[in-house]
């Protein structure tokens, strides 16, 4: 096993931990650990609403949950000898849930997905799905079953949610000031258009004090993906995966965390992933000048081979019109949540309740894909779910769907 750099006491909240990582992005963000490039190692994550979610059969706690606590990042990791200017390599070995543990943290043995309340942090289809839902899935090997959704049954493609560089402080600032025009364009819109710095909550290492206050005022929420990686929620950034950062501050400064079991292209429920603890092996390597050499300024990267061998779906084609009928022109992301609400509309003739349905495709390894944009007026957006991760036939036949009574997913309690 690789040495363990950064190292979680499941057992204990992050504030807690001997060594402390951060939840906001910000250059003066001490790094934590060092390693050199070439060199081999083990990250130990918590989940990234740090085991406040159970594994219970109420969403009270995915309703209730302080979105200004996320994402409990490991990290940084400073890389000897990179500086700014440098593509930092870092190659995804292995990794999964919190080895050899069962308990009631997410990852050891188990993990959830959750459609977030509309006031408090929503998600893709939050007008449709305004209130809080969850489903607790367990691990059985690479398998995921879960007793909020019986009939299903699939291999997860385990995978970081979040991982990203720390940026310059000029960047940092292009970040903050771009985010508060959009907010400013609708400031009481629930949920809001963008995060603005919360000192409130804030974790940033080893720092304290007067430093602390002026780190956590300034600081980047990571709830959206940036120029740095950040929060991709990209599923096949799995195992054998290559990814190339751009490096903006001495050392690189990685930082990880938001490991998912398995995921749906789009993390459509925003907790659409299958949330969990765990640890990750990586190796890094240094490309010298190389933002310059290939002209990048954002991350690039060479997926793994792991995805399972699923070879039939069915495919839910989306348009840009919306539900009431008007034409949008080209609206990529009005398609795709039209071939979302599509295939939640059809897995209900089979029994699932939309909300069910909803999860599913948050956490299954479905596909979607922009499939069409460039026939005015229309966008076309398809989603591909596997028809082999139900133990019925799914696909439509003479006779009319096997409906049986699948229960429900967690609920709140209003």
């Amino acid at each position: 096993m690789p040495e363990v750099k950064f190292s979680v006491d499941q057992s204990r909240s992050f504030a807690e931990q001997d060594v402390l990582g951060h939840n906001r992005w910000h250059p003066d963000v001490p790094a934590a650990v060092s390693v050199r490039p070439g060199e081999e190692f083990r990250i130990e994550c918590r989940e990234w609403f740090d085991g406040t979610i159970g594994n219970n059969d109420s969403a009270d706690d995915v309703r209730d949950v302080n979105i200004a606590m996320v994402h409990q990042l490991s990290g940084p990791i400073a890389v000897e000898g990179v500086e700014p200017g440098d593509l930092l390599v870092v190659d995804i070995l292995e990794m999964g849930p919190v080895p050899q543990e069962s308990g009631p943290v997410a990852g050891q043995g188990w993990g959830y997905t959750g459609i977030f309340a509309r006031d408090n942090g929503g998600g893709f289809l939050t007008d449709r799905f305004p209130d809080a839902y969850k489903a607790v899935w367990d691990f059985h090997g690479q398998t995921a079953t879960s007793r909020h959704l019986p009939g299903v049954s699939f291999n997860g493609i385990a995978h970081p949610g979040l991982m990203g560089t720390a940026p310059t402080a000029e960047l940092l600032g292009e970040w903050n000031a771009r985010e508060r025009a959009l907010i400013d364009t609708d400031p009481q819109r629930v949920p809001p258009l963008a995060l603005p710095p919360e000192p409130t909550d804030a974790l940033l290492g080893s720092l304290s004090g007067a430093e602390f206050d002026r780190v956590a005022a300034e600081a980047a929420r990571t709830a959206p993906p940036r120029e740095n990686g950040g929060n991709q929620d990209i599923k096949n950034l799995s195992r054998g995966s290559r990814v190339f950062y751009p490096v903006f501050v001495s050392g690189a400064k990685l930082s990880l965390g938001d490991l998912h079991f398995s995921q749906g292209d789009g993390e459509i429920t925003f907790c659409g992933a299958i949330e969990m603890g765990g640890y990750i092996d990586l190796h890094v390597d240094v490309i010298k000048g190389g933002m310059d050499t290939y002209g990048m300024s954002t991350p690039m990267f060479v997926p793994g081979r792991v995805e399972p061998r699923y070879t039939e779906f069915l495919t839910f084609p989306g348009l840009s019109v919306t539900e009431s009928g008007e034409q949008r022109y080209l609206d990529s992301q009005l398609a795709y949540r039209r071939a979302c609400l599509h295939a939640i509309d059809y897995l209900t003739k089979f029994g699932y309740t939309p909300e069910q349905a909803y999860l599913l495709l948050g956490a299954a390894p479905v596909e979607g894909r922009f499939s069409g944009v460039v026939d005015i007026p229309n966008a076309c957006a398809t989603l591909y779910v596997p028809t082999e991760i139900f133990d019925f036939d799914p696909r439509p036949s003479a006779g009319p769907p096997q409906r049986v009574d699948r229960g429900q997913c967690a609920v709140s309690s209003g």
